[in-house]
């Protein structure tokens, strides 16, 4: 059996000790982190005090700076030991590239996985469990290169095969094929994480567009990383059409409202018929768009409760869209009042009193009408607009209507009950 390497280096180090080439490896390495070190913190504080319009640089730099320190070590520790070995020995520098290594590859990984799986920076318990369960994959493979178990432990997996259909497949290759495929998905998933912050800071951009630029873009590359994780497993990717053309099939018969669904997500992304933020009233629901998605748009009512509409249902049927073009929305409030009533004068205070209201429009101004002689006085009509209309009707249908009651009693106008004359007809007694 071999010397493992992590007992032959630190024999040679052991005889290095007190020699000058020793002293040359310790100063180059504290050289080396040191500047990793400076380069990081110089880089951080560029971006993060720094005004830029750079999107991408500040993607790629201010949440990548943790990485930035052990990885720009591990590069300069590589060029100082193909330089300093021209001259000498560097057991030092062989023994600390794997280690800064492991360091920088866990650190890369705990930033592309918070980048793609946390929500609004908040890390769950199942990301902090992924993290420390790939932390201690990764210390658990230096531990195998350094005590030379590595090529043992790939010959042990390699000779335990598991029956695939007419053929075997050894637990090393079904391995590798999980690693890789989850690698590339989540790598994919990242990649697409940081589309999609870049596309929704775009200043000029519709709203709609950047969803449905992010949807496709992370669909795309996923299914890119698919592809490539399948090549370097080594599955011909020809053996596809046969599953595309089940899938079709599939498709054709048993998911054609999913399908029509996610379409028309596309659809009413593209032709921007709404936006987030809209109020919509689409058969009997009605709120304001909070989510649209690729298979369901997510509506908020008035009394917080959420409506999760499929796209299918705003494409095939009408929706009544209060902020398409414009978000004012009309309202009007009706009363009656007695014949006696001073219409000329009335009218004109019954406008400026609702004007007064909070939330009504000063343009178009509030008006009142007479629309029509009725059974029991003038009927009119007070009518207002209001800007937003996702904050609710009734409170300010409530404060016109009391603003109107106000101007009624200042100016003793009656208000009529219905009046109903009912005449009684007494039949004359029949004769038996």
């Amino acid at each position: 059996m071999s010397t493992p390497l992590l007992a032959s280096l630190l024999s040679d180090l052991s005889n290095d000790v007190g020699q000058p080439d020793f002293y040359w490896q310790v100063g180059v390495v504290l050289f080396c982190v040191g500047l990793a070190w400076v380069l990081s913190r110089t880089l951080r504080r560029g971006v993060t005090t720094k005004e830029t319009d750079s999107d991408v640089v500040k993607l790629g730099v201010e949440s990548f700076t943790r990485v930035l320190s052990p990885a720009l070590a591990l590069i300069f520790i590589l060029i100082a030991k193909v330089i300093l070995g021209k001259w000498q020995h560097t057991y030092l520098l062989t023994l600390l590239v794997p280690i800064i290594g492991s360091l920088a590859l866990i650190r890369f990984g705990f930033y592309v996985v918070r980048r793609t799986f946390a929500r609004d920076g908040y890390i769950g318990n199942l990301l902090t469990v992924f993290e420390k369960l790939f932390a201690g994959l990764v210390w658990l493979g230096v531990v195998l290169h350094f005590t030379g178990l590595w090529q043992e432990l790939f010959a042990a997996l390699d000779d335990v095969s598991l029956p695939l259909g007419k053929n075997k497949v050894s637990m090393l290759t079904i391995l590798q094929a999980f690693t890789s495929v989850v690698v590339t998905v989540v790598v994919a998933m990242w990649a697409s994480a940081a589309l999609e912050a870049r596309l929704m800071k775009l200043p000029n951009a519709h709203t709609s567009l950047k969803v449905v630029l992010s949807r496709v873009g992370r669909a795309v590359l996923i299914l890119l990383a698919i592809l490539v994780s399948l090549t370097l497993v080594g599955i011909d990717l020809t053996v596809l059409s046969v599953f595309g053309g089940a899938l079709g099939v599939g498709l054709g018969f048993g998911l054609q409202k999913i399908t029509s669904s996610y379409v028309s997500g596309f659809i009413i992304l593209l032709d921007r018929s709404m936006s987030i933020g809209d109020m919509i009233t689409v058969d009997k629901f009605s709120g304001r768009v909070t989510q649209i998605n690729t298979r369901y748009t997510v509506l908020q009512g008035q009394d917080g409760g959420e409506s999760v509409i499929p796209n299918e249902m705003l494409v095939s049927t009408p929706v009544q869209n209060y902020s398409l073009s414009d978000r004012t929305v009309a309202m009007w409030t009706d009363l009656t009042v007695d014949y006696q009533t001073d219409i000329d004068k009335i009218l004109p205070m019954l406008g400026e009193a609702a004007a007064k209201v909070e939330r009504v429009c000063d343009e178009p101004a509030p008006s009142a009408y007479l629309m029509k002689f009725g059974a029991d006085g003038f009927e009119i009509r007070v009518g207002f607009w209001i800007s937003d209309p996702e904050n609710g009707r009734s409170s300010v249908m409530s404060g016109v209507n009391r603003a109107l009651w106000q101007i009624l009693q200042e100016q003793e106008v009656v208000l009529p009950y219905a009046h109903r004359v009912i005449t009684l007809i007494n039949n004359p007694p029949q004769e038996t």
